[in-house]
């Protein structure tokens, strides 16, 4: 497993019951988690010291119960920043186990002693673009929502990253790879994050169980003629590590050779122990 164990400003403190108890910079907050099917006895005293609680319900979805939590507040990734918030369906607008991969492709980017240009697609509230433009590259976020897209630049602000070289694009991600391949454009490394199931700007349908491997087959005419690497993640059931090797080993290692690996990321418990798997990547690099 991947682990994402470079945090000072977030911890999973405990799991137990289908819920884990985490420390966001100084708030503790507690959130449903289907991965957490064990239960174990709480003792760690921060239970009873949240900041918020997130109940999830029976009928579907859920709602957040608030004891002294702002409304945004930042936490610190090494040196970028990012702001949070609690919003709908219990999340922050932060996945903290994706710091695995920051640091993984941030590595390739420095060592790779040329200018790298990197497509990030379905990119959310922009960790993984901050994360490469921190290395030295330069990105081009595209997500569907505005909401998201506005939260992201705010996350470049709070990082300093204001003014690196990053296009914000918003727009629906099947048809920007479309024209983007009509127009001849080509990237050096392509990351996306694509969810189970979604709608773009105009009603555009995304499933994912349809649409990712043929969304893949045409985002490899996006790669440069000196590709660097292609990152897949996943939080979608059913789309083991395995899955996410196959579908990059008949695709782009096929065409172009390179290594595929793949495996779950997952984040450190500190009252047991254990890593709470959180979702699966795979990972196209090239020969060295």
């Amino acid at each position: 497993m991947w682990t994402a164990d470079g945090w000072n400003d977030y911890e999973i403190i405990d799991c137990s019951g289908g819920e884990k108890l985490e420390r966001w910079g100084k708030y503790i907050l507690v959130r449903p988690d289907p991965q957490v099917i064990w239960d174990t006895e709480k003792k760690a005293p921060q239970w009873k010291k949240r900041n918020a609680h997130y109940h999830r319900s029976p009928k579907g979805g859920g709602e957040w119960e608030f004891f002294s939590l702002p409304e945004q507040w930042s936490i610190h990734y090494k040196d970028l920043t990012f702001q949070l918030k609690p919003f709908s369906f219990k999340h922050t607008g932060l996945f903290p186990e994706q710091a695995a991969n920051w640091d993984w492709f941030g590595e390739k980017i420095r060592q790779a002693g040329r200018p790298i240009k990197v497509l990030n697609l379905f990119a959310y509230t922009g960790g993984a673009t901050l994360a490469a433009a921190r290395a030295g590259a330069s990105v081009t976020h595209v997500d569907a929502s505005r909401g998201m897209v506005t939260w992201a630049r705010e996350n470049a602000k709070s990082s300093g990253l204001e003014n690196a070289p990053i296009r914000w694009i918003i727009d629906d991600c099947v048809k920007f790879v479309e024209r983007e391949i009509r127009r001849g454009s080509h990237y050096d490394a392509i990351i996306m994050d694509p969810p189970s199931y979604g709608r773009g700007p105009k009603g555009e349908i995304w499933k994912i169980e349809d649409a990712i491997f043929p969304f893949i087959r045409v985002c490899e005419n996006l790669l440069s003629a000196n590709p660097l690497f292609f990152l897949i993640n996943s939080y979608t059931t059913g789309l083991a590590p395995s899955v996410l090797t196959y579908m990059l080993g008949t695709t782009v290692q096929q065409k172009l050779g390179g290594v595929v690996r793949a495996d779950e990321i997952g984040l450190p418990v500190t009252a047991s122990g254990l890593v709470l798997p959180c979702g699966a990547s795979g990972r196209w690099e090239a020969d060295c």
